[in-house]
C-alpha cells in the first residue's frame, strides 16, 4: 500500500469532522464527493447556501450528508464574534464591534473558531486564500501548542529509489513558511516534524538531521553554528529523539559519507527527516527533488498550530483536497 492509500486508510478509521472554508470554490465541493465516499472524514463547508447548492448540482455533488453553513447567517455568528473579541482583549490587542464582526463573517476566520471550540477536528484551505491570510486567522484564534512558538510547515518527499529514509520517503521542514528561523525556532521546527511524520507515515522512526554546508565543523561560520545551537536546543527539549548536527547532505544521506565524516553518529548516513536552516534552503530543495528526482511532494503540511490547520497550493486539483483532508484528519489524533 502507497503512503496516500495509507493516509487515506488512517483518516476513514476515525472519520473526523474536518471544515473547509472554501466552500464556494468548485475544486472543493467536488473534492467532498471523493471525501463523502471514501469515509475520508466528515466535511463542513462555509459559505452561502445557494451558491453551493449550485456548484454541487452541476459537478454531481449529493451534499445531502453534507453539513453547510453559511457564517453571515448562522445562529452561532454572536458568540463567535463575542469570543473572537475576548481573545484579541486579552493579548493586548482590541478590536472594535466592527471589525470583530467582519473578522467572524470571514470565512477562514470562522472555520478557525470552530476548530478552536471543538465542532471540527482541523481546518483546510488555500485553493484561493493566499497562504498568509490562512495562518493568520488560524494564528490568531486557534494559537500555537504548548512549548512551541512559531507554527511552521514540512513536505512529504515520495522518491521512486526507496534507498533513501523511510523506503523512500523523506520528510522536509521547513520549506515554505518562515524565511530564516533563528535556533531556539529550528529547534522547535526539528521537534514538530518528528511527532507530525510519526502520525503520519506509518512505523516511522524520526532520524533528524540538521543541515547545513558543514559537518561537525568542518567549516567556522555564524550561519553554522545557528544549526549548532539549534541542535543542541532540540536535544534539550526532546531528548528522546535521534538528532544530530551539523551535517552536509551527503553526510545526512549516504550511508558511507556519514560513517566517515560523523563516525558513531545514529543519524548520519540515515537520516529520514531533513531540517533546513532557511526557507531558502528548504524551497530550492523541495523543488528540485521534486523536477529533478522525479519525486512527489505531499505539502506543505502546516505544523506547530494547537489544532490542526492546512493550507493547500492555489494550483491544486480536488484529488489534492481530498488527500489533504485526510492528512488534516491523521493529524488530529
Amino acid at each position: 500500500m502507497d503512503f496516500i492509500a495509507q493516509v487515506r486508510q488512517k483518516a476513514a478509521a476515525t472519520k473526523r469532522v474536518i471544515v473547509l472554508p472554501e466552500g464556494i470554490e468548485p475544486r472543493t465541493v467536488i473534492a467532498v464527493k471523493d471525501v463523502v465516499a471514501n469515509g475520508l472524514a466528515t466535511p463542513i463547508l462555509l459559505g452561502d447556501e445557494a451558491k453551493i447548492a449550485a456548484i454541487a448540482k452541476e459537478n454531481n455533488v449529493n451534499l445531502s450528508n453534507v453539513r453547510v453553513v453559511n457564517p453571515e447567517t448562522s445562529p452561532q455568528l454572536a458568540e463567535y464574534i463575542k469570543m473572537y473579541a475576548d481573545m484579541r482583549a486579552s493579548k493586548g490587542k482590541p478590536v472594535s464591534e466592527e471589525e470583530a464582526v467582519k473578522t467572524m463573517k470571514n470565512v477562514l476566520y470562522y472555520g478557525a473558531m470552530m476548530v478552536h471550540l471543538g465542532e471540527a477536528a482541523g481546518s483546510l484551505a488555500g485553493a484561493v486564500n493566499e497562504t498568509g491570510n490562512v495562518i493568520s486567522a488560524a494564528a490568531r484564534v486557534i494559537g500555537t501548542k504548548p512549548g512551541i512558538k512559531t507554527a511552521s510547515s514540512f513536505f512529504i518527499m515520495i522518491l521512486k529509489d526507496k534507498a533513501f529514509g523511510h523506503d523512500g520517503i523523506l520528510v522536509y521542514a521547513d520549506c515554505a513558511l518562515l524565511p530564516n528561523p533563528d535556533a531556539a525556532t529550528l529547534a522547535d521546527i526539528a521537534i514538530s516534524t518528528a511527532a507530525s511524520a510519526k502520525n503520519l507515515i506509518t512505523g516511522f522512526d524520526p532520524k533528524i538531521a540538521m543541515l547545513s554546508f558543514s559537518t561537525k565543523g568542518s567549516a567556522k561560520d555564524p550561519l553554522v553554528d545557528k544549526v549548532v545551537q539549534a541542535t543542541e536546543i532540540a536535544k534539550q527539549k526532546a531528548p528522546q529523539l535521534q538528532i544530530d548536527g551539523e551535517l552536509q547532505a551527503d553526510a545526512a544521506l549516504i550511508a558511507s559519507i556519514g560513517q566517515r565524516k560523523a563516525p558513531g553518529s545514529q543519524v548520519a548516513g540515515n537520516a529520514n527527516v531533513l531540517i533546513f536552516p532557511n526557507l531558502d534552503v528548504g524551497n530550492i530543495c523541495y523543488k528540485i527533488t521534486e523536477r529533478l528526482a522525479g519525486a512527489k511532494a505531499l505539502g506543505p503540511i502546516m505544523q506547530g498550530f494547537a489544532k490542526p490547520v492546512n493550507d493547500l497550493s492555489r494550483g491544486c486539483s480536488a484529488d489534492d483536497i481530498a488527500d489533504m483532508v485526510a492528512v488534516t484528519s491523521v493529524l488530529a489524533d
